[in-house]
């Protein structure tokens, strides 16, 4: 994925106030994807699928996860702290994230002509370590 930062951390100035106001609702979804594939005590697959022009609204990040481009394309995410990028994902990219400060608050917006494709492996907290009782 590459990544051009649009806007700086801490400028709300070029923001649509629709979305100013819709992160200060704090009516924040913690599904970090549309569709979940599959969920246990451990971890939750998701889905995310976006049409053009699709948005996925404000949403938290809890806990860490790895996510896997399908169908890559154009978007942009803004951050709670007015951080704008755009990104460009293309099909295989992968990558590891880490909630930052014990939270990480954005949304994702389909800004191509395309569908984008993402899957999410979110990990829910730790696997048990197996104990072997026969030493």
């Amino acid at each position: 994925m590459k990544s051009v930062e649009l806007n700086q951390e801490g400028n709300f100035d070029s923001w649509d106030f629709k979305k100013v106001e819709e992160l200060r609702s704090g009516d924040i979804s913690t599904n970090i994807g549309q569709n979940v594939l599959f969920e246990n005590n451990h971890v939750c697959l998701w889905e995310i699928h976006l049409l053009p022009n699709q948005r996925l609204p404000f949403r938290k990040q809890i806990q860490p996860h790895v996510w896997v481009c399908e169908k890559g394309g154009l978007a942009i995410t803004r951050y709670a702290n007015a951080k704008i990028d755009l990104l460009y994902y293309e099909e295989g990219d992968t990558a590891y994230l880490e909630p930052k400060k014990n939270q990480r608050i954005y949304d994702l917006e389909n800004i191509g002509e395309d569908v984008l494709q993402l899957v999410i492996l979110e990990f829910k907290q730790p696997a048990p370590i197996p104990v072997d009782l026969k030493r």
